[in-house]
């Protein structure tokens, strides 16, 4: 490294694209290579969790919090119980995971954490010019998962997966442990695309979401109203308690995203275009992306499949897929 600069990588964002990134950087074997990570702040809540399918075990197998080898799916006269061998339908809490990747980087002498919100991200001779927190950092390369949603281009599509989901605990066994919930289409579907998971803890604890495609999001409570009615109806449960509560809304589209916005920089995550646009699966394929410093894993622009995919989704909210249960090739 050049002594002008302060690290060799940047990366902003200490989330699930960033974190995922420094471990590939140093499994990659570049140990001489100084590394900083930038978070606004500690993560000391379970903010999300992460569901991906996966053959085999991955590294970071000890952070699996469950996994399931079978699904539910539920649609319209249709109840099937699926075996999705040789994949697992695998649950990776975010708490866990940011944990797990805390312990590793302190026994990374190379990697260092630094809190502090970023509010300058620019190009200097031959690198970059970071500010966090007040402070001034510059490196060779910086790695940005900050997500700016670009203006919208004709001939696109542009949805957005948005959901909440609660962890609920029943009085009494109320779960399948054996099989996961994949997607259940038992709910008013209203004009978009909704439907519910269920991912059991225990049999009387499970996550239980509330998922729609669609161009808008909805009013806060509404979120609440469709819990309580899917809760209540299609799982018949009348008593259960909130023991969590997580919301999220993911971009699903077909446009290109930005993967290199400026010579040294380049977007990873979401804003890298690492969310599959017809599902809104983005885990796996931060996590296989390896160390982009050499290679760009995520296209530039998704496959045509999803743009197939996206288009009865935009054009038909109101119709459930005709066809599910086969395990995607990346999540």
């Amino acid at each position: 490294m050049s002594a002008a600069y302060d690290y060799d990588y940047i990366i902003v964002g200490a989330g699930a694209a960033g974190l995922s990134l420094a471990y590939h950087l140093v499994q990659a074997g570049l140990h001489d290579r100084r590394i900083l990570l930038l978070e606004r702040a500690p993560k000391t809540l379970n903010d999300r969790t992460w569901c991906f399918w996966e053959v085999g075990e991955g590294p970071f197998e000890p952070v699996v919090f469950r996994r399931w080898n079978r699904i539910w799916f539920y649609g319209e006269g249709l109840s099937e119980r699926l075996e999705i061998a040789p994949y697992a339908y695998k649950m990776i809490r975010g708490l866990d995971f940011y944990n797990f990747m805390h312990r590793w980087m302190a026994k990374q002498p190379n990697v260092r954490l630094h809190y502090g919100e970023v509010t300058r991200l620019e190009e200097a001779p031959q690198g970059v010019r970071v500010e966090a927190g007040g402070q001034v950092f510059t490196g060779r390369w910086a790695f940005s998962s900050l997500y700016q949603p670009a203006p919208r281009q004709p001939g696109y599509h542009y949805l957005l997966q948005h959901f909440k989901g609660w962890v609920v605990r029943t009085p009494r066994p109320a779960f399948d442990t054996g099989a996961a919930t994949f997607m259940d289409f038992r709910v008013p579907q209203e004009g978009a695309v909704r439907f519910a998971y269920v991912l059991p803890f225990d049999a009387r604890t499970a996550l239980v979401e509330y998922t729609l495609f669609s161009p808008e999001l909805l009013p806060p409570d509404a979120y609440d109203a469709g819990l309580r009615a899917y809760l209540e109806g299609p799982l018949g449960l009348a008593q259960y308690e909130v023991l969590e509560t997580e919301f999220g809304v993911i971009p699903m589209t077909d446009a290109p995203f930005a993967r290199r916005p400026s010579p040294h920089v380049m977007n990873i995550g979401t804003a890298g275009g690492c969310t599959k646009a017809s599902t809104g699966y983005t885990f796996r394929r931060i996590r296989s992306s390896g160390a982009p410093h050499c290679r760009s894993p995520c296209p530039d622009r998704p496959a045509l499949l999803s743009r197939a995919d996206l288009q009865p989704v935009r054009l038909h909210g109101q119709r459930a897929p005709e066809r599910a249960g086969t395990p995607p090739q990346s999540g």
